[in-house]
């Protein structure tokens, strides 16, 4: 993608309109209806104090804590992006959240393909994205962040995870931490609008969780040992076991040990 200069200079900051719903669904869906009712606008950013069906990948929903946790979506303009790089806003968005918990923790935060952040072994943090496309050509998304901060007992369908104030045993004010989350947002979409592409994919694969380690994968019924190689820029995670071979996100499920 080359630098797209009057889309510079026209776009607001991301988090400059933040709007908080006392109680919604889901964030990716109020944004999404805000799409579809022709009111999106670059930037604008939803965040949640309580969320009655949030959403995961594959389906799942999310759980959160009621004001315990940063749950947010954020409208972006990506209709200078060609549905073939549609992966580099997924990129956009880890990278964002992996720069922001750096800024709290400074070691063991990783990526896990395509868009968990995780603390170790632990997740942390997930991202769902959904594409707005007329045509065949992107016009906007939403970037919805679940990061969880102040929740300190999980259920135990996530016993895998952890939070902020698990890890540093402190309390956080959630809304100034959104607005620090955003910042982060908008200094690496900023770097996709200036076509700063290849140095986005090459930060992504330095801070993916178990690079160069093995991993046990499960495709179909069949489950098998690999080491984690890199992932490619149209979002395959590329392993070797015996001979490298890459896999969509829907083809295959990791398990964690």
């Amino acid at each position: 993608m080359s630098k797209h200069s009057t889309h510079n200079n026209s776009l607001s900051t991301i988090g400059s309109i933040f709007i908080e719903l006392t109680s919604i669904n889901s964030t990716n869906t109020y944004a999404m209806q805000q799409i579809k009712a022709k009111l999106a606008e670059h930037g604008v950013t939803y965040f949640a104090h309580s969320q009655t069906n949030g959403k995961g990948s594959r389906g799942k929903s999310w759980h959160s804590q009621t004001g315990s946790n940063i749950v947010l979506s954020t409208i972006l303009d990506v209709s200078f992006i060609p549905l073939s790089k549609q992966f580099f806003i997924s990129i956009v968005a880890a990278l964002s959240t992996h720069d922001f918990f750096t800024n709290y923790v400074h070691n063991g935060i990783s990526i896990k393909w395509p868009n968990d952040i995780y603390y170790l072994n632990h997740k942390i943090a997930g991202i769902l994205i959904e594409n707005n496309v007329k045509g065949n050509k992107m016009q906007w998304s939403v970037v919805g962040i679940g990061a969880n901060i102040n929740q300190t007992i999980f259920p135990d369908a996530l016993a895998n995870a952890t939070s902020l104030s698990l890890i540093t045993q402190e309390k956080y004010a959630v809304i100034s931490l959104s607005h620090h989350l955003c910042s982060c947002l908008e200094k690496r979409y900023r770097q996709l609008l200036n076509g700063e592409e290849a140095a986005l994919l090459q930060e992504y694969n330095e801070k993916l969780f178990k690079r160069n380690e093995k991993i046990k994968l499960k495709t179909g019924n069949v489950i098998f040992s690999c080491t984690v190689k890199h992932v490619t820029e149209s979002g395959l995670l590329v392993v070797k076991n015996g001979k490298e071979e890459s896999f969509d996100y829907d083809d295959v499920q990791w398990i964690i040990e």
